[in-house]
């Protein structure tokens, strides 16, 4: 499974992050060059104490 496919899994079953939130900002990511979970904050889909959970999880993988 490659990493983004990790990565929306974890956002969805670890987070709870709508599927819908997660392929808007796979959208804007790949659109801008940023990073989904950067856009996902950017937005307001998730806070900083998710963001940082999503880039403690990123370091592990």
């Amino acid at each position: 499974m490659d990493i983004n496919r990790r990565l929306h899994r974890f956002l969805q079953d670890d987070l709870g992050i709508p599927q819908e939130s997660i392929e808007m900002a796979t959208r804007y990511a790949y659109s801008s060059a940023g990073s989904i979970p950067m856009v996902l904050w950017q937005y307001g889909l998730i806070d900083l104490n998710q963001l940082d959970k999503v880039f403690d999880w990123m370091e592990t993988v």
